[in-house]
């Protein structure tokens, strides 16, 4: 044909193409792959055997993937593309390569099981983002739902998942049989349907008068983060594993809440049509029979 059908919307594509790219949308974008360079330098120092770097290199993985969503909100820089960006880079960070340091470090020895339960736990952590990202579009959750995850969430599988090396440069010795039971159970709470509590709609904002302690709190965190690594983390990790039931308990709450006011509206509907024979008017009720 000697010409081309019409369409008004090609040039709205065109336009949308060559229109610059604010920089904001970018910031978040950079810290979601300084996080993932992170990550894959853990692989790499897992492989040579600098075992202390590569945990490093995951826990300022996880810090950085704590911080770029939180800055995206705070300078309205979100994109689809950041959201599909930063999936990729926690399922490489955070599945792959605990999954991979954990293997080369104390399951090799147990040949195709150790293999396994690294694979597994990758797998799984690939799972768990995969089903977040279908949940945060779903328009049929309550409100409340925002304050839970479910399932234990990738970066924090991460960190858990690697106890038994905290423990072992602390000088414990954790069974190879033991770790690899721990490594599949971390895997299963990341999938599981267990509701832990989120914290991402905590108040962005701090009282005047709360800042300093804040910062000191903060600051405080980082220099024992530093200086007792091993001591920090395996605290955490067991503090955060023990505080995973009030996730449960809290959305049961909210659960009950819910029901008590929907049961609330029945009742009451209920009661008004009991009621309303006596409320009708003398000339509608129906005549008695004598």
């Amino acid at each position: 044909m000697p010409y081309t059908r019409f369409d008004p919307e090609r040039r709205q594509r065109q336009l949308q193409r060559l229109r610059q790219i604010p920089v904001r949308r970018l910031v978040p974008n950079v810290i979601t792959l300084l996080a993932l360079c992170a990550g894959l330098t853990g692989i790499r120092l897992a492989f040579e055997e600098r075992y202390e770097l590569a945990l490093g290199a995951i826990v300022f993985a996880a810090m950085l993937d704590a911080v770029d969503g939180r800055v995206a909100r705070m300078i309205k820089g979100t994109s689809r593309f950041g959201a599909e960006l930063d999936s990729l880079a926690d399922f490489v960070n955070f599945g792959v390569a605990p999954g991979l340091i954990l293997y080369h470090w104390g399951l090799n020895p147990l040949g195709n099981l150790g293999w396994i339960a690294a694979m597994v736990f990758a797998i799984c952590a690939g799972l768990r983002l995969a089903r977040f990202n279908v949940q945060i579009e779903d328009p049929n959750r309550p409100p409340w739902a925002g304050n839970f995850f479910t399932g234990m969430p990738a970066p924090a599988g991460a960190i858990t998942v690697l106890l038994p090396m905290y423990l072992f440069f602390l000088g414990v010795q954790i069974p190879v049989a033991v770790t690899l039971i721990y490594t599949i159970a971390m895997a299963a709470l990341m999938i599981s349907r267990l509701p832990v509590l989120s914290g991402k709609r905590m108040g962005t904002r701090v009282p005047p008068e709360m800042v300093p302690p804040v910062i000191i709190v903060a600051v405080l965190f980082i220099a024992l983060l530093i200086s007792y690594p091993w001591i920090v983390l395996s605290i955490g990790t067991l503090a955060y594993l023990a505080c995973l039931p009030l996730g449960w308990w809290s959305y049961q709450r909210y659960r009950q809440a819910d029901a008590a006011l929907a049961a609330a509206p029945a009742a009451g509907s209920d009661r008004a049509e009991r009621a309303a024979p006596a409320q009708m008017p003398e000339d509608e009720r129906p005549a008695r029979l004598n």
